[in-house]
């Protein structure tokens, strides 16, 4: 497989985006891309789209070519990818498969969900479809109440306390406030987070991610070639995508992730490096648990340890391991086709020292988490500067 890079990134705004559709975000965050990469439509061989529930969320099915001929690519091969909220993800992961064996040369890839359009409960019941229907569904579950139910027995098994969930949470408002492009730019102190609106014990309404509008989108080269579009070539050190059951109680243990552990033990193999050597991560926060077990599964500290880790301060911008600079899905904003997507532009914005008040002062090696559903479908991307 030959080296791939990123070499152009573009993202809209994330939140309420009363006037934007699914096409003009999507199309928006394309065309910034290929600004970035000086790039013209017509030179780009290959589409590939994450996106969840478009036909769900808006009506409109055959999104690929949808968006691509908005984009004036017309005539390429374009083509969605379903994954859960891991859906952007798994588009990137196949581009740099199709980039590094050769089939194409210069892939944009998207991400793009509408969210708003619907109401609350009704954005609850598209979202559940990442689930167990016959089983978890049925019997009335939301990913509220699944991850609720990760969080009851990491804190049974390891002492997690909601003062460590509350911790995720302060810090990611507290970095989207620093970021432009957030939903939420809103700081929070530890009272705040530990006393808001129920929403499924132990979770409140600051430990659960947005419901958001956006669109992010990137594009990809022969690392051989990067040189031709960009000074500021960011190289694909690692990547895999891996899967795992989708329900709940078909899982051995709530508390990890194992489709994220077999991720990241192939990319970190791909990549050559460890744990020890990630400087930065954007992990997969639809909920503050889910950074907790994430960043056990990567192994960034050890099994049980992410709770205490994290209220510790190592996971700030100026800590040991800087997790979700850019306000991670809770501030951020978290529109499921596009967060994979949008992790991958987050640290090509590190990496390229770009960050502003968020940058991260050794930022040479960042990692990207990427999950789908209570983890049936992981996604673990490795970036170096080039």
């Amino acid at each position: 497989m030959r080296p791939v890079a990123v070499i152009g990134i573009g993202k809209t705004n994330f939140g309420a985006l009363a006037d934007q559709d699914i096409r003009s975000m999507a199309v928006e965050a394309g065309q910034k891309a290929l600004a970035d990469a000086k790039l013209e439509p017509k030179q780009i061989e290959a589409f590939y789209l994450g996106n969840f529930a478009g036909p769900s969320f808006v009506g409109q099915n055959h999104l690929a070519p949808y968006i691509a001929g908005a984009l004036g690519m017309a005539g390429v091969p374009a083509t969605r990818f379903e994954a859960a909220c891991a859906s952007s993800g798994s588009a990137f992961f196949h581009a740099v498969s199709a980039v590094g064996a050769g089939m194409y040369d210069l892939v944009m890839v998207g991400g793009v969900e509408k969210m708003t359009s619907q109401t609350t409960p009704k954005v609850t019941e598209i979202l559940a479809g990442a689930g167990d229907l016959c089983g978890e569904v049925k019997a009335g579950a939301t990913f509220p109440a699944l991850f609720a139910m990760i969080a009851r027995r990491h804190m049974h098994q390891y002492g997690t306390t909601r003062e460590m969930l509350a911790a995720v949470a302060v810090k990611n408002h507290g970095n989207g406030a620093k970021n432009p492009q957030a939903h939420m730019k809103k700081v929070i102190t530890m009272e705040q987070a530990l006393n808001g609106k129920p929403i499924a014990e132990p979770l409140t309404v600051f430990d659960c991610s947005l419901v958001s509008d956006g669109a992010a989108a990137v594009i990809l080269a022969p690392l051989d070639r990067a040189h031709e579009f960009t000074s500021q070539g960011c190289r694909v050190l690692g990547i895999a995508q891996t899967s795992d059951q989708v329900a709940l109680d078909q899982k051995d243990d709530i508390t990890e992730f194992r489709a994220v552990k077999a991720a990241a033990e192939k990319a970190y193999r791909m990549a050559g490096v460890g744990p020890k050597d990630i400087d930065l991560a954007e992990l997969h926060d639809c909920f503050t648990i889910a950074e907790i077990v994430a960043s056990e599964d990567l192994g960034f500290t050890k099994k049980g340890e992410g709770g205490p880790y994290a209220l510790s301060g190592a996971t700030c911008i100026n800590g040991e391991k800087p997790i979700n600079t850019s306000g991670g899905l809770k501030a951020k904003g978290h529109p499921v086709g596009a967060t994979g997507v949008g992790q991958i532009c987050d640290l090509v914005i590190q990496l390229r020292g770009q960050a502003g008040e968020r940058q991260v002062k050794k930022a040479d090696i960042g990692l990207a988490q990427n999950l789908g559903g209570s983890g049936a479908t992981a996604v673990v991307t490795i970036l170096g500067r080039n």
